[in-house]
Order: C-alpha cells, then structure tokens, then sequence
C-alpha cells in the first residue's frame, strides 16, 4: 500500500536565507555531518551490513561524527542531542531579540535562523528515515511526555498552530482566514495518512495471521507471504516522510502569513510548549517511587 502524495501547499515556496555568518557555518558544519551519514549508509550497505547494531571498522572521528560506528540511530540521536542545544541558544537569542524591540529587520535575521534550524532536524530525520524509519516512529529520541503525543515519527502539526493561535494576536481577518485555512487542511492532511497507515497495519496483519503462515509452514508460501510483508512494512518510511513534509511545509507558511513579530512569538510559543514536555518528563522521571 502506498501512503497518499500530499501537498497542501505547492503554490508556497519553500525558499530560507541564513542571515548572518556564523549560522551558515552551522547549517554548512551540519551538512558535512549528513553527508557523513550518507556515506556511512552506503559504504555499509555495499559491505552487506545490516543496521541493527554493532560497530564496524575503526573509531575514528571527524566532523563529530564516529566515522566507523554503523548504528545510525545512535549518530541520529547524537545529533538530535545537539541541535536541541543549538535550539535553545537560538530561542534565547530570540527572546532577547524581541524584549529589546530591535528593529524588524533585524528582528528577521533572528526569526529566519529558527526556521531554518528546523529545517536542519527535518533534513536529518529524513536521512535516518532510509535506514532505521522505525527508531523515528518509535519515538525513542523524545522524552516520554513527548511521546505521548507522537504522530508519524513527530509532532501533529495542527495541534502546533491551535498552540500558537492565541498566542499571536492581533490577527487581521486576511491573516486570521489563511491560518484557519492552513488548520484546516493540515488536519484533512493529517487524516489522510493516518487513515492510510492505518490500512497499511491492518493489511500487514492480515498477510501475517494468514494460513500461509501456520505450523508446520510450507516454505514456498511462507517466503512468499514473509516477502510480501517486507514490501508493505517498507512504504512505513514513505508515511513518515510526507509526516514530516506536512510539518516543514507548516512551518514554512506560517512565517509566509505572520509578520515578523507575530512569527517571533510563535516560533517562542512552540519553543516553550516542548519545553514544557521535557520538563514534564525530568519531573516524572525524578518522582519519588513508592515502594
């Protein structure tokens, strides 16, 4: 089964312009480590190694990145690990930037440097995506009370702009009808790839409780069947990339609608929300335990 082609925006584009230095040599440093990545990929599937664990070859390093380390999902969530510090230092560079009511274009360069560092995270998801989609889905690179709200290997991205909705008025009535519009077909999108997984989970179990697969199996129909599973199980990586399209595209005509102000405090907004999240699971993870 193949997960719906969604595109809720393709008049938009999708165009970012770095705006100071220093940024572009972040984004430029973590572009090297993708391509690091990739290389790895290939390198290990050339050699026939299978991603599920282990090291092979060297230790060496470069770039940050463990240049023999064959675990994809360990590097994702090394990175993952970096780019929320990164994220937290542009947060803060940006709560700065409008408590000191500096000038809109200035207050653009801080604004445009968040939302490209969130194209930085959805570029590298989508590297992982070709080995280990399953670590995304799992959610095992999130803390727990942000698993809770997992979708597609992220966040629900209409639950992010009813977040931020109240959070940045005044809205005027063009403004306030295109961010409507957007909520509205993000969640029509929203359904139609749940309702596709969905179908795809219900198909893959049918191929498994099927006769062909009883004890004592035949072997022929027991390859057939197993390999006709592999095939659905792999489209799982197509409905995680359109998940995280429809979350880039999101982001991407928001900042098109807002002005610069309105999307300072939004991209603020859902800063904090998800740092409430973690918060939320430091606490519960440190509750007294009762005995």
């Amino acid at each position: 089964m193949r997960p719906p082609t969604l595109n809720i925006f393709p008049s938009q584009p999708m165009h970012v312009e770095p705006s100071t230095k220093a940024y572009v040599q972040q984004l430029e440093s973590s572009r090297i480590r993708l391509a690091q990545l990739e290389q790895e990929l290939q390198r290990a599937r050339a050699q026939g190694i299978f991603f599920g664990g282990g090291v092979a070859g060297g230790g060496g390093t470069d770039q940050g990145v463990p240049l023999g380390v064959t675990n994809i999902s360990s590097v994702f969530d090394l990175e993952y690990t970096r780019w929320l510090e990164e994220h937290h230092r542009l947060t803060c560079e940006l709560r700065a930037a409008v408590q000191e009511h500096i000038s809109e274009n200035e207050l653009k360069m801080y604004v445009d440097n968040c939302l490209a560092h969130y194209d930085v995270i959805m570029n590298l998801k989508g590297m992982v995506a070709k080995t280990d989609v399953f670590h995304l889905v799992s959610g095992m690179w999130k803390t727990p009370a942000e698993r809770c709200f997992m979708w597609m290997g992220g966040f629900r991205p209409s639950e992010v702009i009813k977040i931020i909705l109240h959070q940045i008025e005044p809205l005027s009535d063009p403004q306030l009808m295109g961010i409507c519009g957007l909520q509205q077909s993000t969640h029509e999108a929203e359904e139609a790839l749940s309702q596709g997984l969905d179908a795809l989970q219900q198909s893959l179990s049918d191929v498994i409780a099927s006769d062909a697969l009883s004890c004592p199996p035949n072997m022929t129909n027991y390859m057939g069947q197993m390999a006709l599973a592999m095939n659905k199980l792999s489209t799982m990586e197509n409905f995680v990339r359109q998940g995280d399209s429809l979350r880039h595209q999101t982001f991407h005509r928001l900042h098109q609608i807002l002005t610069t102000r309105q999307a300072a405090r939004c991209f603020l907004t859902i800063a904090e929300y998800f740092h409430r999240l973690r918060a939320l699971s430091s606490l519960w993870m440190a509750r007294p335990r009762q005995e």
